[in-house]
């Protein structure tokens, strides 16, 4: 690993250094995706792109890898508009702006681009996305991956406390007592169940939860989101220095004969 003990933060540097970072043989790039959008009574509505932009900027310190700017609107059309304060994309067009930033990230000379994803509902718009820029960008390698899928471990931390889905949990509120405990109002700490274990159809957050939360943020600390944090950080650091140097599986085979 090459990374000074700082982030490299795209927006931050000139377009000099962007050029000496990828002549320095990095040509790999992470991109967070977050979302604004209620988190129960006691988080704040960024807890999505705080979380993906912490794992990100961690991953940046100890690789050296940059992190483009997070997207900080999500698909969060699933938490209605019952509460105030959510923001939202249709699906559409977080793949469209997905599928944009990664054309100005393959003509800067980075072909490997690495969406680090911080919220459950984003995942097919950005599905969609990587669809499309393999398709059309054939020689860009394009991944995506969810915080909770880091690891096995990892996704274990994250549904501990919920059945087949979670928010406001125990997992991202003890993440945000960590990162931003100013932001935290742990005396609004609710627990909620996941109301929708037993439904055969979708249905909105609205109609799951009284408070907007799945889980029991309750018994969350700062020192549990400080180990998660770190988990995350180095499990994925690892898998991206092998990602920076993966060639294709056919590449990968030997020479007949």
């Amino acid at each position: 690993m090459r990374g000074n003990g700082s982030p490299v933060r795209w927006q931050d540097l000139t377009w000099e250094q962007v050029a000496a970072l990828r002549d320095s043989g990095i040509d790999l790039a992470i991109l967070p995706v977050g979302a604004t959008e209620q988190h129960a009574l006691h988080l704040p509505l960024g807890v999505d792109t705080l979380s993906a932009v912490a794992v990100a900027e961690g991953v940046s310190a100890r690789t050296g890898f940059p992190v483009l700017p997070a997207i900080p609107v999500g698909c969060s059309l699933g938490h209605s508009k019952h509460w105030p304060g959510t923001l939202s994309l249709r699906p559409e067009t977080l793949a469209r702006v997905v599928y944009e930033i990664a054309e100005w990230v393959e003509a800067a000379g980075f072909q490997r681009l690495v969406i680090l994803n911080g919220h459950v509902t984003n995942w097919a718009p950005l599905r969609c996305a990587l669809e499309n820029v393999r398709a059309d960008f054939p020689e860009v390698r394009i991944a995506l991956r969810s915080i909770w899928e880091i690891t096995r471990e990892i996704g274990e931390v994250y549904f501990s406390d919920g059945g087949t889905n979670f928010h406001a949990n125990t997992a991202e509120t003890s993440l945000m007592l960590h990162l931003h405990p100013e932001l935290v109002d742990m005396d609004k700490a609710t627990a909620e169940p996941d109301r929708s274990t037993c439904c055969f159809f979708s249905y909105t957050v609205n109609k799951e939860s009284v408070h907007g939360g799945c889980g029991d943020p309750t018994g969350a600390t700062a020192e549990d989101g400080a180990a998660l944090l770190a988990k995350c950080v180095e499990e994925f650091s690892i898998q991206l220095v092998k990602a920076q140097a993966e060639r294709n599986p056919l590449e990968e085979m030997p020479p007949p004969g």
